[in-house]
């Protein structure tokens, strides 16, 4: 292969002038492939999306290369790396995209019919959470704008807040713990974690009367690693928290060996309490309270489909951000 330092001592050859792409139906649509095998992790896990075999979707992207002269990512053994083309193309079409759907929100608003997709990320395990006003959102949108296509992702905390700056969901759910300068927050409602413990931990058969709030600073603590809760290190030291988990299920499979205690949502607990598996130690004493927030991305233009979804939340976001 050629380079600047083999050529014969000649210089290099100017790059061509490239036209600029002018997008054409086909470019759209390979695009929304490449975009969706980015999301995906790779060309095989993109299958399912995109309901193709796996040899047309390899000849999409290299399709998709051939037209805009770029590579855009590396595949084979050493598994589905972008190269840095591909990261620019895929943020330019997550762009590009946006702006087609909110071009689209403003022509179905101008018809007073909202069309389009509502791409919202969540954390684990909030089902079951009596004070979240998600499900009766859903349901009213869905009654009164049947066109508009729901896209829900049940993710980590950091990944639903990368979804929302990188436009790939255009909104987020979530527990806020501190507050970031990328977004703006509209307050939802506030969810109540206790400390429980499972069947075989000493603490289970306990009278309540004999648990003092300092309790857990004799015991082995799960730690939830994205839930941060200064309030926490009121109840238990930090070298307490010897084993830890991302979600809330994994929180709760750490406590149920009778091991460890820890923080879970008291509506995530209720059923292994009632089912006698789990005890909540001393709530009276031992709690936190965590407030859920409707994230947008800040300084962006609110769709009439998001402005709807946020009416339908409850929220007025004249009055909050």
């Amino acid at each position: 292969m050629e380079t600047p330092l083999s050529n014969s001592g000649n210089p290099p050859p100017k790059p061509t002038q490239r036209a600029p792409l002018a997008l054409s139906g086909l470019d759209f649509k390979l695009l929304k492939v490449f975009k969706a095998v980015v999301e995906a992790g790779g060309f095989s896990a993109a299958q399912n999306e995109l309901n193709v075999g796996l040899a047309a979707i390899s000849k999409q992207i290299s399709d998709l290369e051939i037209r805009i002269g770029m590579r855009l990512c590396t595949r084979g053994r050493e598994g589905f790396h972008l190269t840095e083309e591909g990261r620019l193309v895929y943020q330019a079409s997550i762009d590009l995209f946006a702006s087609v759907d909110n071009f689209r929100d403003r022509l179905s608003s101008a018809q007073n019919e909202l069309i389009g997709d509502l791409g919202v990320g969540i954390i684990d395990n909030t089902i079951s959470d009596p004070n979240s006003p998600l499900v009766a959102a859903l349901r009213r949108i869905n009654t009164e704008s049947p066109k508009v296509r729901f896209q829900l992702q049940a993710s980590q905390l950091d990944e639903v807040e990368r979804g929302v700056v990188e436009g790939r969901l255009v909104a987020g759910i979530v527990p806020v713990y501190q507050k970031r300068e990328e977004f703006d927050y509209y307050t939802l409602y506030e969810e109540r974690s206790e400390v429980y413990c499972a069947v075989g931990h000493p603490l289970f058969t306990v009278p309540e009367a004999e648990i003092s709030s300092n309790v857990l600073k004799d015991y082995e603590c799960v730690n939830h690693r994205y839930a941060i809760h200064r309030d926490k290190l009121n109840f238990a030291r930090y070298d307490s928290f010897s084993a830890s988990a991302t979600q809330v299920e994994a929180v709760a499979l750490l406590i149920k060996t009778g091991c460890f205690v820890g923080f879970l949502p008291q509506h995530y607990a209720a059923n292994l309490v009632a089912q006698e598996q789990f005890r909540a130690v001393r709530p009276d004493l031992i709690h936190i309270v965590t407030p859920f927030n409707l994230i947008l991305r800040h300084n962006t233009v609110r769709s009439p489909l998001v402005k709807a979804f946020a009416q339908a939340l409850g929220v007025d976001l004249k009055a909050q951000g």
